[in-house]
């Protein structure tokens, strides 16, 4: 009877030091599957289909269109640019984009989603020194303090005064050129994003390189 209590005993700890065991194993499970779970807001907007549109702001009938294209989805190609941009000198531009990501029936529209999450996207850009009048220069690419007419911001400043997004911007066209260059770069700045961030700080969505035309 001693032997059968012992017995006993002995299977009810083994019962309880298991169920300890697997408990302690289940905890350190999920603590390393959070540590290495990715978190999906700093993972890169997927984006097949890219476009500029400039419309004049003294004719809304007056749109110059350029796009760029993925060629294979989430292949290894990256998006290739399909068409030239031609402005007219002297007119004034308003720049906005339509960005999609068509590998999904219907597209989903992510420049909506870059709206959200405006505080931690910027589009940079960069053209053919004196091809606008307005903004003058080469572009902010190179260094992010050069003038670009941004016309919109983010909502997420302590001082309630937005850093600059870029889904807006205007453009006034100089002198005839042919064969110029006008390139915009998206970046992708989660937790990065501030009054002096640059076009290296976080990673592209897009870098896009158009061949700029401007004509009397």
């Amino acid at each position: 009877m001693f032997a059968k209590i012992i017995l006993l005993r002995n299977m009810k700890n083994f019962k309880n030091y298991l169920l300890i065991g697997l408990i302690g194993s289940a905890v350190v499970f999920t603590s390393c599957g959070d540590d290495d779970a990715p978190d999906a807001e700093n993972d890169p907007e997927v984006i097949t289909d890219v476009t500029l549109v400039f419309t004049n702001t003294a004719d809304a009938t007056d749109v110059v269109r350029a796009s760029a294209e993925d060629p294979d989805g989430l292949g290894t190609e990256e998006l290739e640019v399909k068409d030239e941009i031609t402005l007219t000198s002297g007119v004034t531009y308003t720049l906005t984009f339509e960005i999609f990501n068509n590998l999904e029936t219907p597209g989903e529209d992510i420049g909506d989603e870059i709206k959200d999450e405006d505080h931690e996207h910027q589009i940079f850009f960069s053209f053919s020194d004196g091809a606008f009048e307005d903004p003058r220069g080469d572009g902010n690419i190179d260094n992010a303090s050069d003038p670009i007419n941004y016309e919109d911001e983010d909502s997420d400043a302590q001082d309630g005064s937005g850093n600059p997004v870029g889904l807006v911007t205007t453009w006034t066209a100089g002198s005839v050129l042919t064969g110029g260059n006008f390139t915009v770069r998206l970046m992708h700045q989660p937790d990065e994003k501030t009054a002096t961030s640059t076009a290296t700080t976080g990673e592209p969505d897009f870098n896009l390189p158009f061949v700029l035309n401007i004509q009397q």
